[in-house]
């Protein structure tokens, strides 16, 4: 195994995806309410509750104004988990990933299948909530259904990120470090809950930057009913963050099983 080949794509990943969906499907309904329930609190608490004083944001009500961040932050976390918890539970915990390599299959397509499940999953959480928005009248806008690519790019970037910390875990309580440094200072300054305009210039810059943000500026005007205006930089955050993640947790994950 080649500890810097680019990845090895083909399609062996499929039957380690459907294994994956095949357990999930026995906990759906909770699965998908457990990573629905802290985005879609937020989404109702602060949109009414801080949206009666609040009355508008960029021209919009604040409820509006906040429903693509949650979807966007939804998707983050679902993935995260997905390729944390679950992810880190099948390699290290279960070793269902050592088992796996004993039928015919690469390293590289036991990554790749659990990267792909892991947005799979989180587009699971981030459709839950764009359908919590259109039944609640928050927007019922035609370019509401044109979230859901963007939804599942952000999957993609958020599950590889998430499968580079996991091949550096050597526990559970590695990740608090990754939930607590890193996503959660990026929700607040991602536009999530209010505009980057009012970051210092600075912070701004470092904030148009992440993932996050690109993925809240791609979704906010499909959910106010326009399309983005300048997608190109955002969709290039993404894809770019994505694909960089994806083969530094290949180097990262082969380096594990070959130590």
């Amino acid at each position: 195994m080649r500890l810097y080949a680019p990845p090895r794509f083909s399609m062996r990943f499929m039957p380690v995806y459907l294994r994956n969906l095949l357990v999930w499907r026995k906990l759906a309904v909770a699965s998908v309410l457990g990573n629905v329930a802290d985005p879609l609190i937020i989404l109702v608490a602060f949109g009414y509750g801080l949206g009666r004083l609040l009355q508008q944001v960029d021209g919009v009500p604040y409820i509006l104004f906040l429903a693509a961040g949650s979807m966007c932050m939804s998707t983050m976390m679902a993935a995260s988990f997905e390729s944390l918890y679950s992810a880190f539970s099948r390699m290290h915990v279960q070793r269902t990933w050592e088992s796996l390599m004993n039928a015919p299959l690469d390293l590289d397509d036991i990554v790749i299948a659990e990267w792909l499940w892991a947005a799979t999953k989180s587009v699971f959480s981030g459709l839950a909530i764009i359908a919590v928005v259109w039944l609640l009248d928050i927007s019922r806008e035609a370019t509401l259904p044109l979230v859901l690519p963007v939804v599942g790019l952000t999957g993609m970037c958020f599950g590889a990120i998430g499968l580079c910390f996991n091949a550096l875990a050597r526990n559970y309580d590695f990740f608090t470090y990754y939930f607590t440094l890193a996503l959660t200072p990026m929700i607040f300054v991602s536009g999530v809950y209010y505009p980057m305009e009012g970051l210092p210039d600075w912070l701004s810059t470092i904030a148009h930057a992440l993932p996050l943000a690109a993925a809240v500026e791609l979704a906010r005007p499909l959910v106010l009913g326009r399309l983005p205006e300048a997608p190109l930089w955002p969709l290039l955050v993404l894809c770019a963050y994505t694909a960089g993640a994806l083969y530094l947790a290949l180097v990262l994950t082969r380096r594990r099983f070959i130590a």
